[in-house]
């Protein structure tokens, strides 16, 4: 089995061990950490540690959020997938989640989150990239009053974004600017 096999089971694996769905779809969670996967995949120079970190970037946020310490038990992506994929995964994991920031409504979460992100690494940001065209897709055609919120966010990490893949950098572009037309949603 390769690495990215591997990387491919341990995610269906954590996300099913919750019982995780997507949430309109009902299918499960890792139809999308699959599809981040295999969009990262395609890009050219893409490296393999970026393929596993891409099934792997919503584990520690949703399947292992806190142990007792209250740290993340980001240790586990380490010891079975290295150093460097599990760098990208800490990279990827929102850290100002509702959980962790209780008594922080959702714009402010997004902004500590938004600065932290534009610190992100290229091949974080190419796997961010990814996420985005994924999760825009579905938000965009399941859930139009949400969508209005999720453009606005992207529309404004976005920016920040540029050193990431440019092709999927244009491809968000293209995707944000089509939803907003189609959602009648000025900016």
């Amino acid at each position: 089995m390769t690495r990215i096999e591997m990387a491919k089971d341990f995610a269906h694996r954590a996300h099913d061990s919750i019982n995780q769905k997507r949430k309109y779809s009902g299918e499960p969670y890792w139809v999308h950490t699959d599809e981040v996967a295999q969009i990262v995949s395609e890009v050219p120079g893409a490296t393999e540690d970026m393929v596993v970190a891409a099934h792997l970037h919503d584990v520690l946020e949703d399947v292992m959020p806190l142990d007792k310490t209250g740290e993340f038990q980001a240790h586990v992506i380490g010891w079975h997938f290295g150093e460097q994929v599990l760098r990208l995964v800490w990279e990827l994991t929102d850290v100002y989640t509702k959980q962790a920031r209780p008594g922080w409504n959702r714009a402010k979460r997004k902004e500590e989150e938004h600065k932290r992100q534009k610190g992100l690494s290229s091949e974080a940001i190419t796997i961010k990239l990814a996420d985005m065209l994924s999760n825009t897709a579905s938000i965009v055609d399941h859930d139009p009053g949400f969508a209005k919120t999720y453009l606005r966010e992207i529309d404004a990490i976005l920016p920040h974004f540029t050193n990431g893949n440019v092709s999927l950098y244009h491809r968000v572009c293209i995707q944000v600017s089509e939803a907003l037309e189609k959602l009648n949603i000025k900016l």
